[in-house]
């Protein structure tokens, strides 16, 4: 089954042949029908969906015009939405509706895009399943009895079983690059500042970076176009200059220079996956680029790193959640201890009291040196391998995961072999760099990824490449039966 693109949708849009209205009318409808076998959307608007979608008609009837005005889309309820339940998937937040928009979110809705929701998400965004969720288990539109990765699988499920004709998602560790690989999409994490984090609630501060999720590479450069550049409300936002993501698409590949890390096609990799990115990258071959082995000499490093650092920042991030201000609070508390404590024993899921503990433990007194020290230590030794290996190539390209999907339930008790799900997806946002993951085939009718790394700020060049390879290959046209 064949989906109409977000840039097909766009088109129509822009001929008059469809309208906004129409559009959302019938995502809705697709929703209601065939979400409740994969759960992958939890809080659902469609008053306030018709209304936005009836105002974007008549913004195209008074003759303006643009990429994605009247366009329906989903956000992960990570992103705060004014007036509209954020939960991040959690208990804690499972009343909490903000009364302001996420910048990234206010950004697409000044380009004329529709809110049809909210998507499930891993609590807190900390998982590569999408199991960790207050609401339940997101599914795989593929087989429903498979994960659809985290902890952006709500929103990959729906893009792939075609609810939006987009998607936001979240990246901390490979959490848009994971599920898109999963469920058979495209996804993009972009430089570390290069989208706000504004209004998109913390995991972890120096490793969050919202991006985009849909069915190819020119949706995703629509969506990124809109959600990126500089915010004076982030203190963590880049200045600087946003490309025309979708200006450079066509460009000829000749004489690109793929670096392969040797170290993402040793053992752990499952062979089919092996088989279908190799084939992928005789694609590129014959589109002109060049493959170059290179070495990543510290990537084995990057699992233990990343969950040294990121548990350290969550575990700050969420003391904020304490029963006073917003969100859950415990009933009848005898004082301020029995609050706190209580309040995050009853609200807090398994995987974010481990986070947190970890975090805890690690930036205490006695282990700060030898742990948060370290893993940072660490950190700066990954970004070096990236910058001293794009001295000699322009990209990198390898697998997204070592695995594909996962049947629900597999690897919850086994919390190292979950996070090892994610061993070439952490090193990037380690190193801050963009990264994306293209379908490139199927292993037991699951689908593939193949992952693109590029130099910081290189988004532009990442989509071209990914574009290029969808238009001689028919990967990202492929859906779900549902």
């Amino acid at each position: 089954m064949s989906l109409p693109t977000l840039a097909e949708l766009s088109r129509r849009l822009g001929k008059g042949d469809v309208s906004s209205v129409d559009l959302t009318r019938d995502y809705l409808a697709r929703i209601e029908a065939q979400d409740p076998a994969l759960n992958s959307v939890i809080t659902v608007i469609a008053e306030q969906a018709l209304a936005e979608a009836t105002a974007a008609d008549a913004r195209r009837a008074a003759g303006e015009s643009g990429a994605l005005l009247g366009i329906p889309l989903l956000h992960k309820d990570i992103f705060c939405t004014a007036g509209i339940r954020t939960s991040c998937g959690s208990k804690m937040l499972d009343n909490f509706v903000p009364p302001y928009d996420a910048t990234a979110v206010a950004r697409l809705k000044a380009a004329g895009a529709v809110t049809l929701g909210k998507t499930n998400c891993d609590e807190f965004a900390m998982g590569s399943s999408n199991e960790n969720s207050f609401y339940g288990p997101a599914c795989n539109p593929w087989n429903t009895e498979r994960v659809p990765g985290g902890s952006s699988g709500g929103s990959a499920a729906a893009v792939a079983a075609g609810f939006a004709a987009g998607a936001t998602g979240t990246d901390t560790g490979g959490s848009i690059r994971q599920p898109a690989a999963l469920c058979g999409i495209t996804g993009l994490k972009p430089t570390y500042g290069r989208v706000s984090r504004l209004g998109m609630v913390a995991f972890a501060s120096s490793l969050d970076q919202g991006g985009p999720l849909a069915a190819t590479a020119e949706d995703c450069a629509l969506l990124l176009q809109a959600m990126a550049g500089f915010d004076p409300a982030d203190s963590t936002s880049a200045e600087h200059e946003v490309d025309d993501y979708s200006a450079r698409l066509e460009a000829d590949l000749e004489g690109l220079k793929i670096g392969l890390p040797k170290e993402y096609f040793g053992d752990g990799l499952d062979a089919g996956i092996d088989t279908a990115v190799r084939a992928a990258l005789a694609e590129y071959q014959a589109l002109g680029a060049e493959l170059v082995e290179i070495s990543l000499p510290h990537t084995h490093l990057a699992v233990p790193a990343y969950y040294v650092i990121a548990p350290a920042e969550a575990s700050t991030n969420l003391s904020r959640y304490d029963g006073v201000r917003y969100g859950y609070r415990c009933e009848d508390p005898q004082d301020l201890y029995d609050l706190y404590t209580r309040t995050r024993e009853e609200a807090f899921g398994a995987e974010v009291k481990r986070r947190i503990l970890v975090g805890t433990y690690a930036l205490s007194a006695g282990y700060y040196d030898a742990y948060y020290r370290k893993a940072q230590q660490i950190r700066r030794l990954i970004q070096q391998d990236f910058l001293a290996a794009f001295d000699s190539v322009d990209l990198i390209m390898g697998p997204t995961t070592p695995h594909p999907a996962w049947v629900l339930g597999e690897k919850v008790n086994d919390p190292v072999a979950m996070y090892l799900e994610d061993i070439y997806t952490l090193s990037v946002n380690l190193a801050g760099l963009p990264g994306m993951s293209v379908p490139v085939g199927f292993v037991d009718e699951l689908p593939v990824g193949l992952q693109l790394i590029g130099p910081h700020f290189s988004e532009a060049r990442l989509l071209n490449a990914a574009h290029r390879y969808q238009q001689v290959t028919d990967w990202h046209t492929r859906r779900p039966a549902l």
